[in-house]
């Protein structure tokens, strides 16, 4: 592996290792919230389904951290495919996780799951991720139309 898919790769994990943590440190704020119930007959009643939010906030983790930890996976198996093809189809795939990760990271901002100082660190990780692989994908589909 050269030096460049090295540091590459090395940004991915890096990054995985943030969407993780980001993962554990949303649902653990979503399920230390306050659980909700309503008031029948002067008593507190409290749910026993699992809240909105949470299943919200769950849904969109889940939905990261596939993307987010693919974008290493699937970088890794570019850096040891068996063909230039195979290595440009990973790198493509790889990169499609990649701007597929800022998508759900825009959305936890949007929806305040994140707040500014979160959003702009991770956001832009994120896009220096898409923008090396972006190069490397346009510099393999060259070397392929020769």
């Amino acid at each position: 592996m050269s030096e460049v898919s090295e540091a590459i790769q090395a940004k991915c994990l890096a990054f995985g290792d943030r969407i993780i943590k980001l993962n554990d440190y949303l649902l653990k704020e979503a399920a230390n919230a306050k659980p909700t119930y309503k008031i029948v007959k002067s008593k507190k009643i409290y749910e026993k389904t699992v809240p909105v939010y949470l299943q919200s906030v769950s849904a969109l983790c889940n939905q990261l951290l596939r993307s987010g930890t693919s974008i290493g996976a699937n970088n890794a198996e570019a850096t040891n495919a068996v063909s230039k093809t195979d290595y440009r189809a990973k790198s493509f795939i790889a990169l499609k996780e990649a701007r597929e990760s800022l998508y759900w990271i825009e959305l936890l901002h949007r929806n305040n799951y994140i707040d500014d100082k979160q959003y702009n660190s991770i956001y832009t990780d994120c896009e220096e991720l898409v923008k090396i692989l972006v190069t490397r994908c346009k510099k393999i589909n060259a070397e392929l139309d020769k």
